[in-house]
Parts: structure tokens; C-alpha cells; sequence
């Protein structure tokens, strides 16, 4: 548990007019209605949402750039961020002004043409939190209505913003009571239902969190309604929900309630204004393995789940289940595509999700119902979907209790949170697929790992097993993990262009690498996605054929936008690498950010446009002459133990997002007790660690990055890689 940061009060700050909330004038800036959302295809020029129009297409009817002339397509504009964290957001263009979120919930709006600041506003967020954000601190964009622009910020806090101005009209803490005893944050875009705001929070991966979505009043921030996605402890009396009394059966009657139950609504959530209803994908259950110390686990209602709610009273309106009692982190957090498809009885109203779990779904939007359910990616963690119930029918090779089991997918999923796209046209959902399996470990050793709940997930290029023998024993080779089991052992990214109605995969493209960007597609037959590298690619939407490989020099995550005004069809990404992977996991060293400048931009190209300027080249110094240590062995193999537990999720050893804590200069090591336990540099994001670390741990853990970096300074002597 985390310890209490500040009273867990609603805060509501309103603008200055007489005391009250100001009502937006629909004729300023930011002027997006229901009526101009719905019929958003009317408007082609606007981009009103992060997924463009109210069903989260990611496609545009724009269609003056096409297969003939995207080849011409170079540099408008860009703007420079503040920030070497990973960029997520795809930015919301409305009548000339873009506006965009990036690291903690800071928004720009920019003028569209020019990429001229009309406006800043940071959020003021405390550093601290930048130690609870599991996969970086990211942001995934704001939502723009009625001259208000909308986001959420990492500590958990709504802010509405003038639209105009940027100027703060209120800010409302959204966590439960007692939320700031742990470790909640928020890295999703907000929602708009109809007058409320509709948003949830991440930390599904720490102990203590159960997760939510709410709603807030559009005009003055007042709360309307929580849903819990997970049942509260019973030992505190009964559920405070109705719908939570059925799903408390479905949890094991000794399920340690101290995790908090997960079911975060982290991302993914949409709202059709026709059934007023607001849908959510809920994440992993908490901890993953619910089976852990010999308990039965059961479904775990309503974890890995998709969930519709009534938008004016937050009740339950139906659900869908699609990992029953997961213990594999397979989150149904990705986002949903709303729109109408003939099953061959005229048009029918659907939700799609290319859930994590590595199965596209296409559900009646209005009942649940199934439709159709079809692997995008190889899978292994079940036998397949019965036809009946429309459970996965279990596989019991992929459970890893009781020994180590190599699992597909992974952690990360068949599809991650970027994007996937849904083109009318051509009637294909264009996914961002990644094949990649891990070896799943089950430690047994709590705390051992911050933010994963004591089980391992190690990519096959990764796995070795003599290196976790200390924490779990001896472990089976790869080899016999791969006996008997098809997964593959190269782990890879691909886009796919998927018949959603037969699961048909029609043309896919390799990636290049397993964690490249969102996907956007226009009514010019295009497709566009960004990659780690730095490149905008575009391929044909119809048959996937290679169009145009743009060099921008940044790492790309987030899903492009594409505008136009006047004359002028502009395309425009948001570059930045970061996030889960992007931190310092195994395949950064392939990014453009291990190459050159990481800096946030906003890259906006049109046809005929110069060439994309460049980020400064990184040049890594050699590594420098620690200080002298004489710690004891015992010593430093604890502080080794920290390290893997307290740090290694940010701070990588050779290229990662944040410092290679190897490289410290001298200042730093000699403040290094006052970084760690005081917070001496919260104001950089680094957060203090004094309600988890004694003293004697920091020693312990100084001392183990003191022995690291002689080894690399007396490595880079030899010509090895350090």
C-alpha cells in the first residue's frame, strides 16, 4: 500500500463568473455539438475526436490524397514538445485548431495550418506520480464539446479548459475515497455521454486498486455516477452496487481482496448516443493469477471484460466476458469501433474490439450478443471459442501454477492499445497485430516485482532461464517449453487487414518493430501507420501494396489525424517513443530513439512539402569512473533485489527512456539518498520512494548501481558491450 499523498477530496475549481461554471458559447472555438458529431461524415475537413467521429473509426472521408500523389506528401510544420517520454494521443482538429495532449495530460492547441501555440496548459502535476504510471507517464488525448476542451491528467484529476483561451474553468479529483492511498493514475482519453464526461483509471498492475469509470457533469465537474467493474471486499458488508452481488460469486471465496480486484477501465471506452449507452473494456484481474496459492479462481466478474452501462444512471446494461478468470494480464481495454455491418438481414448496430487476448470481437452494440469472434494472431492460451456459449474452452497447457509455460499471446497482447482502423469502403479493420508469446513464471515471491504481480513475462529472445533461478529454481529449457506447442519464437509485429465478419486476414505488412504506432484510413484507399523507427508508412487499403515510406526521424506510437483546410489536405502524427516497451524493454535498441533526440513533436506533412527536418544524433559518452564502493556481496545482491523491484520498470540498463541510472554523474550520486528517499527531484518526475525504502535499502541499492557501473566502465575498456 501507498502511502496517503494528500486528502481525498472532491475538488471543484470554477472559472471566475460570479462563482459559477461559465456556459460555453457554441459559436467559439472548440465547437463540436451532437449534431455535428453525428453526422461527422458530412464534415470531412474535421478530425472531432481522437478516433475522428463519434464510433472511433480512425478513418477519414478525405480523399484528396490517394495512391496517385501520397508519395509527394513532406513537411508542413511541426511543434516541439517538452518532453523524451512516449506520446500516445492522436490530436482532435476543430475549425483550424488542433488540439493535443502529451506527457501527464499537458494540452497545446495549435493553430492547424501554421502550427503556431495559440495556448499551453499544464495540469501541475506532482512528480510522484510518475513512479505509479506502469507504462510511462503517457496521455491518450482530450475530448473537445461545446467550446470545452476535456483531459484527464496522471494524477487522477478531470480538467475542463476554456477552448479559446485555455484558460482552467474546473478541475474534479475522479478517484473513490481513499483512491490517493494508492497507486491509481490516468492515461485514457476522456468521453463525452451526452452532458456528462465519462472517463476511468489505470493501475490494474499495482496491489490495491479496484477499478471504476464515472461520469462528471460537461458544465461544472459535479459527479453523476461510478460503476465498479470488481466486487469490493464482502468481509466490509455487502456490495455497494447491484450489479456487483452476482459477480461476487464468480470471485474464489478466498481471493486476496488486499490486490483490489483490478478490472481497471484504463482505455477503451465509447458511447452510442442513440442507446445511451457508454461501453468499456475492463483489464486484468487482480492479481493475474487468481488460481495463486492453491485458490480455484473462477470468472472473476467483471475483469477482461466488455461492458455496456446506461449513460444517465451508470447501471448495468449487459457484458461480455471475454477471458473468464484470466490470470494472463489480457486486458479489454483496446478500443472500440462502432458502426453498422450486414450480417445479411439488413444493417445491423455492432461493437469491434481486437482485444488483447489475441480474438477480434463484433458484438450487437445493443444487447451483447456475439456475432462472430475469430483469431487475429496465433493463440494458445485456449482451444478456441465455443460456438455455444461463446466461452474459450480451456487450455490446460497454458496454465504456469506449477511450472513455466510458454504462452500466446503474451503480456502485450495481440493487439495492444494503439489503434486499429475501420474502413467502410473496403470493409476491413486494419489492426497493429503482434505475435508474441512469453514464458510465463509463476515467482511465488511477493513484491518481488512492482507492477506485475510476481509473475514473470519474458519474451523467448529473453528467456534464460539460470538468470531466474535465484527467485524460482530451476527452470525447462526453451526447447521444452516449445515441445508440442506451435508458438512461434520470434517475437514480431505485423499489420493485419482483417474481414471482421469471417476473420479472413486479406493482406498484412511486417513492422518494424512488435511495438509500432496506431493506424489511420482514408477514403483515398490509404492506409498510414507510424513505426518505432521513425517512418509514416502507407499501403494501398484495398490490397496492402506499399505506397510511401516517410522518413520523420522520430519514434511513432500514436495513430495519425488528417485535416484540411482551404485547399489543403494535411496529414499529422504525434512522434515520441515510449510507453510499455518503449521504457527499456527489449527491442528499443531498434527504435529511432536509440539514434537520435526523443523529443515529443508534432509532425505535419502536406503534399508537395519540403523535406522533414531531423532530431539532433544521440552520442552516448563513455561511461564514467564510478565511485569506490566496499560493499559487501550480500549487500549488493540486495540491492539487486530493489533494483528489479523499485526500478528496473523505468530505468533500463543500456538504452531505455529514462537515465541509465550507470551513467550518474557525481552531484548525482552524492544527492543519490535525498533522490531516492526525499524526492529532491520530484519536480523532473522522478517520484520518492520513503514508503517503500528504509535507509539501509537505499545503501543496499546505491551499492548495486555503484558495482554495475564499474562493470561497464571496465567493460568499455575491452571493446565489449557493457
Amino acid at each position: 500500500m501507498h502511502r496517503s499523498i494528500r486528502p481525498a477530496l472532491l475538488v471543484v475549481v470554477l472559472a471566475a463568473l460570479g462563482g459559477c461554471a461559465r456556459s460555453p458559447n457554441p459559436t467559439s472555438a472548440g465547437a463540436v455539438d451532437d449534431a455535428r458529431l453525428r453526422n461527422a461524415a458530412a464534415e470531412p475537413d474535421q478530425w472531432f475526436t481522437t478516433g475522428r467521429d463519434g464510433g472511433g473509426s480512425y478513418h477519414s472521408p478525405l480523399k484528396d490524397i490517394d495512391a496517385n500523389n501520397v508519395a509527394r506528401l513532406g513537411f508542413a510544420w511541426e511543434y516541439r514538445l517538452p518532453s523524451h517520454r512516449g506520446m500516445e494521443a492522436t490530436p482532435v482538429v476543430v475549425d483550424g485548431t488542433l488540439y493535443v495532449a502529451s506527457t501527464f495530460g499537458r494540452v497545446d492547441a495549435l493553430d492547424a495550418v501554421t502550427g503556431q501555440p495559440r495556448w499551453t496548459y499544464d495540469p501541475g502535476i506532482d512528480g510522484q506520480y510518475g513512479r505509479y504510471a506502469c507504462c510511462d507517464a503517457v496521455n491518450r488525448g482530450v475530448a473537445v464539446r461545446q467550446g470545452v476542451v476535456y483531459v484527464g491528467a496522471l494524477d487522477g484529476y478531470l480538467h475542463a479548459i476554456d477552448a479559446a483561451t485555455g484558460r482552467r474553468i474546473y478541475k474534479v479529483d475522479t478517484l473513490p475515497a481513499r483512491g490517493r492511498e494508492h497507486p491509481y493514475t490516468i492515461t485514457g482519453a476522456p468521453v463525452v455521454a451526452g452532458d456528462a464526461i465519462v472517463i476511468g483509471a489505470a493501475g490494474g498492475d499495482f496491489d490495491g486498486i479496484r477499478g471504476y469509470v464515472g461520469a462528471w457533469d460537461a458544465k461544472t465537474g459535479a459527479p453523476r455516477w461510478r460503476f465498479y467493474t470488481v466486487p469490493r471486499d464482502p468481509a466490509q458488508g455487502p456490495q455497494d452496487q447491484p450489479h456487483l452481488v452476482a459477480a461476487t460469486a464468480t470471485w474464489d471465496p478466498h481471493h486476496d481482496w488486499t490486490s483490489g480486484g483490478g478490472g481497471t477501465v484504463w482505455d477503451g471506452i465509447n458511447y452510442d448516443p442513440d442507446l445511451d449507452l457508454v461501453y468499456i473494456g475492463t483489464g486484468n484481474g487482480s492479481p493475474y493469477d487468481l488460481k495463486k496459492d492453491g485458490r480455484t479462481g473462477g470468472d472473476g466478474l467483471y475483469a477482461a471484460s466488455i461492458v455496456a452501462i446506461h449513460a444517465k444512471d451508470g447501471t448495468l446494461a449487459w457484458h461480455y466476458q471475454v477471458v473468464p478468470g484470466d490470470e494472463w494480464d489480457f486486458d479489454a481495454t483496446q478500443k472500440m469501433v462502432l458502426t453498422d455491418l450486414d450480417l445479411g438481414t439488413g444493417p445491423r448496430k455492432v461493437l469491434m474490439q481486437a482485444s488483447k487476448n489475441g480474438f477480434l470481437y463484433v458484438l450487437d452494440r445493443a444487447t451483447g450478443a456475439v456475432l462472430a469472434v475469430h483469431n487475429y494472431v496465433y493463440v494458445n492460451w485456449t482451444r478456441g471459442i465455443d460456438p455455444n456459449t461463446h466461452r474459450p474452452i480451456p487450455n490446460p497447457t497454458a496454465e504456469y501454477v506449477h511450472t513455466p509455460r510458454l504462452i500466446a499471446p503474451g503480456m502485450g497482447g495481440g493487439h495492444n492499445w494503439q489503434p486499429m482502423a475501420w474502413n467502410p469502403s473496403s470493409k476491413l479493420v486494419y489492426i497493429p497485430a503482434l505475435e508474441a508469446p512469453m514464458v510465463y513464471i509463476e515467482s511465488n515471491h511477493k513484491g518481488l516485482l512492482d507492477g506485475a504481480f510476481d509473475v514473470f513475462g519474458v519474451y523467448p529472445e529473453d528467456y534464460n532461464p539460470k538468470s531466474f533461478e535465484k527467485w524460482v529454481g530451476v527452470l525447462p529449457s526453451l526447447a521444452a517449453l516449445r515441445t508440442g506447442n506451435g508458438a512461434p519464437v520470434k517475437t514480431f509485429g505485423v499489420l493485419r487487414a482483417v474481414d471482421p465478419l469471417t476473420g479472413k486476414i486479406v493482406w498484412e505488412q511486417p513492422n518494424a518493430t512488435p511495438w509500432d504506432g496506431g493506424v489511420m484510413t482514408t477514403a483515398g484507399n490509404l492506409v498510414f501507420q507510424g513505426d518505432a523507427t521513425g517512418h509514416l508508412n502507407v499501403y494501398a487499403a484495398d490490397d496492402g501494396h506499399p505506397l510511401a515510406k516517410l522518413d520523420l526521424g522520430t519514434g511513432i506510437m500514436a495513430a495519425p489525424a488528417t485535416y484540411k483546410i482551404g485547399n489543403t489536405q494535411y496529414v499529422t502524427v504525434l512522434a515520441g517513443y515510449g510507453g510499455a516497451n518503449g521504457i527499456g524493454g527489449p527491442f528499443a535498441p531498434a527504435t529511432a530513439a536509440a539514434h537520435a533526440d526523443n523529443m515529443g513533436r508534432i509532425i505535419t506533412l502536406k503534399l508537395d512539402g519540403g523535406a522533414v527536418p531531423k532530431p539532433a544524433p544521440v552520442v552516448l559518452q563513455p561511461f564514467p569512473q564510478p565511485p569506490e564502493s566496499h560493499a559487501e556481496a550480500a549487500t549488493i545482491a540486495h540491492g539487486g533485489d530493489l533494483y528489479l523491484r523499485e526500478c528496473a520498470r523505468c530505468h533500463a540498463m543500456g538504452y531505455g527512456m529514462l537515465p541509465d541510472l550507470r551513467r550518474l554523474t557525481p552531484e548525482k550520486h552524492a544527492m543519490f539518498a535525498d533522490i531516492v528517499l526525499k524526492g529532491a527531484l520530484k519536480g523532473r518526475g522522478m517520484g520518492q520512494f520513503d514508503d517503500r525504502l528504509s535507509a539501509d535499502d537505499v545503501t543496499a541499492l546505491h551499492a548495486f548501481l555503484i558495482d554495475e557501473a564499474w562493470k561497464a566502465f571496465r567493460a568499455q575498456g575491452t571493446g565489449k558491450a557493457p
